[in-house]
């Protein structure tokens, strides 16, 4: 059985939320090294809905697949050398996305609680994480839908 059109757009949508988030992740590290708090406060609040969204999305879309499909992936094509390094790819962003909206939550509680010197030491932790998070998404996307596999 074929999953309706929307089923199938949703992996397209979330990638652009993650290349969003990852836009708004460096433009809020940006403007935070330029001192403009409210604005890195703005954009980084956008980037956690953004993130937010994109997790919405995720598991609309694997769910619906599921129900769909009976299976609730798309499975990785590539073989060869392309195949270990997807697979190093996937495995390491799906273990650090799990910890990136606990380690986000308490970055923004501490920010917004404008306790500067907390935030600052948890950003430096969460910052690379989520941004890694962000752009791996990315990547497995193109590698699971576009990019010519070995």
């Amino acid at each position: 059985m074929n999953a309706p059109d929307w089923v199938y757009a949703l992996p397209s949508v979330n990638a652009g939320l993650n290349t969003l988030a990852t836009v708004l992740l460096v433009v809020g590290y940006s403007l935070i090294k330029k001192g403009r708090r409210d604005a890195h406060k703005k954009v980084m609040l956008s980037a956690f809905v953004t993130s937010i969204l994109f997790l919405g999305f995720y598991l609309t879309y694997h769910f619906a697949l599921k129900h769909y499909t009976g299976s609730s992936s798309q499975p990785f094509q590539g073989q060869g050398p392309i195949r270990p390094i997807y697979f190093t790819i996937l495995i390491t962003h799906v273990i650090l996305a799990a910890i990136v909206p606990v380690l986000a939550i308490i970055t923004i509680y501490r920010g917004l609680k404008q306790q500067w010197d907390r935030h600052r030491r948890i950003a430096k932790i969460t910052f690379p994480i989520w941004l890694y998070v962000s752009l791996t998404g990315v990547i497995i996307y193109g590698m699971l839908y576009h990019w010519p596999v070995g």
